[in-house]
């Protein structure tokens, strides 16, 4: 058999380094592309980007990861496939690793955008992002009063003095969080609404979302999420209708209430649900579980854990 494979290739195969080099390389090349058609894709020092698609007077500004995106179906940001679908324009902050958006060329991006009024030109302007980004999300959206926030999961500072309880991400503690747009929560309060939606089982998330307690920021639990509540929120297919709801003014705790129903055909969430009355032996809300999930669903776990207590209590009957 003939090997048909370029040095190039051959390279890459040999060297994993190597590939991850050319495929960012190829993948920033597609970036520019699309940016020159549609409105721009820049650098921001050696570590940020940002790409900005011009559609209609509603914007939706993401921040998210660079190694997420391109992890993504078509390699382009979240922000993009869901303001797409709508015809909205989309202002993309794209970071690569854990620098939490602190670095002095974001803030010169941002301070052109407020100079140039860049947000007044929108009618309605939706933030968003989650963990790391969620604290982008809030403390960048000072920029644009009025706007909306969506912020999962996010931190409210990583400065120890302020939140020297939270021991995940101790790089990026050392980074300045006290000076422009540092401490989250004081960055809302331009914002017209805010939404933090986090696991409150999860103490160090439930603790920096206890810090945005403003009048204007609501507060949506969403439980045992094991802290990943934006990979369930992509998984339950609810970043769409939540964007779409915050972009027309529709979200709060009702509505919320009804797309938080996802949950009950969520297999993580069911699991945990289950676990936790497992170690408090509640043996009755078992059986009402696994009868409602079996019903409705093809769970094998919850069939033969339901089989299993309903054998116990023939077991324990009096003869």
């Amino acid at each position: 058999m003939t090997d048909l494979a370029s040095p190039q290739e051959a390279a890459e195969a040999a060297d994993p380094a190597l590939a991850a080099k050319t495929d960012r390389a190829a993948w920033l090349a597609m970036m520019d592309r699309l940016g020159e058609d549609a409105g721009y894709f820049i650098s921001l020092g050696s570590r940020h980007w940002a790409f900005f698609v011009d559609e209609s007077p509603i914007l939706l500004v993401t921040f998210e990861r660079i190694e997420a995106i391109m992890a993504r179906p078509g390699q382009m940001p979240l922000g993009h496939e869901l303001a797409r679908t709508k015809g909205w324009s989309h202002l993309c902050l794209i970071a690569d690793g854990d620098t939490w958006y602190r670095d002095k060329r974001v803030y010169g991006y941002m301070d052109r955008l407020v100079d140039e009024a860049f947000f007044e030109d929108f009618d309605t302007v939706v933030f968003m992002g989650a963990g790391m980004e969620g604290y982008a999300a809030a403390a960048y959206s000072v920029a644009a009063p009025g706007c909306t926030v969506l912020a999962i999961n996010p931190r409210a500072t990583l400065d120890p003095a302020i939140a020297g309880w939270d021991g995940r991400a101790r790089k990026a503690r050392r980074l300045d969080f006290n000076s422009r747009y540092g401490y989250a929560p004081h960055m809302l309060e331009g914002a017209r609404q805010a939404f933090v939606l986090y696991d409150p089982t999860m103490r160090e998330d439930a603790m920096h979302a206890a810090l945005f307690h403003d009048s204007h920021v609501l507060q949506l639990r969403l439980p045992r999420l094991g802290g990943r509540v934006d990979w369930a929120l992509d998984h339950m297919q609810l970043f769409k209708p939540l964007v779409d709801a915050a972009v027309d003014g529709r979200l709060n705790r009702t509505s919320f209430a009804r797309l938080w129903r996802a949950r009950r055909n969520f297999g993580p969430y069911l699991r945990q649900l289950l676990t936790e009355l497992e170690a408090g032996g509640r043996t009755a809300l078992q059986i009402r579980l696994c009868r409602n999930v079996t019903e409705r669903l093809n769970a094998p776990r919850f069939r033969k854990r339901l089989a299993d207590l309903l054998a116990d209590e023939v077991r324990w009957q009096p003869s």
